[in-house]
């Protein structure tokens, strides 16, 4: 059985709901088969999330790191590709920080691959009904800057330990004020949840198949 540390965040810019919170707790309560599902919320601070992240890799010796979080606007779930070196966001954390063109890690490699079968996982939420799609670019904000420390982590100090992150849209109740914007219901994050990590727990060579963009 293989040990899966889910992380999700805390709500964030003014906001009084996270969906990624909401998806790990309902995971907590109703782990995937097979599965030993450790769940963590991570601050939304610069200051305060590696520390949290870093124990809850120690503490549960995971097989893999799967992070979720919101991003507003899309309409899939997002299978990240790449965790960049580089904190650069529009709004503050919930400590009143806001990052400009600050690196994660000084000093540390550019970027990070998953190294989870992210097409593999891909094709699984898809087979459960629930649309997804492999993406480019995990932002510059929190969620980028964790999946960064996150593979920064398992590269200098758990070798071997894979790490991936996945966004997730907004809840229907969080765009009723929020005309023509998508959202996908909790119960459908689940299902497409517990399909990725049966993927990431399970797939071997990751699919080849076309998932990357024009532009």
């Amino acid at each position: 059985m293989k040990t899966v540390l889910l992380t999700g965040f805390e709500p964030f810019d003014g906001a009084t709901d996270n969906p990624s919170l909401r998806l790990v707790r309902a995971l907590a309560a109703a782990p995937p088969a097979d599965v030993r599902l450790c769940a963590a919320v991570l601050p939304v601070t610069y200051a305060a999330a590696g520390r949290v992240l870093r124990a809850a890799i120690a503490e549960s010796s995971p097989d893999l790191v799967l992070g979720t979080g919101l991003a507003g606007g899309r309409a899939e779930l997002c299978v990240e590709r790449v965790a960049i070196n580089i904190d650069d966001a529009r709004i503050t954390d919930n400590a009143g920080v806001q990052r400009i063109d600050v690196p994660v890690v000084p000093g540390g490699p550019a970027a990070y691959l998953s190294a989870l079968p992210i097409k593999a996982m891909v094709s699984a939420i898809r087979r459960a009904g629930v649309p997804a799609r492999v993406s480019q670019t995990a932002g510059t904000f929190l969620c980028n800057h964790v999946f960064y420390l996150a593979s920064h982590i398992a590269a200098t100090e758990f070798p071997g330990l894979p790490v991936g992150f996945i966004h997730v849209p907004w809840l229907p109740e969080q765009v009723a004020n929020r005309p023509g914007e998508p959202s996908m219901a909790l119960d459908t994050l689940v299902t497409g949840l517990r399909a990725a990590i049966a993927a990431a727990t399970s797939a071997g060579i990751d699919l080849r198949v076309a998932e990357g963009a024009v532009s």
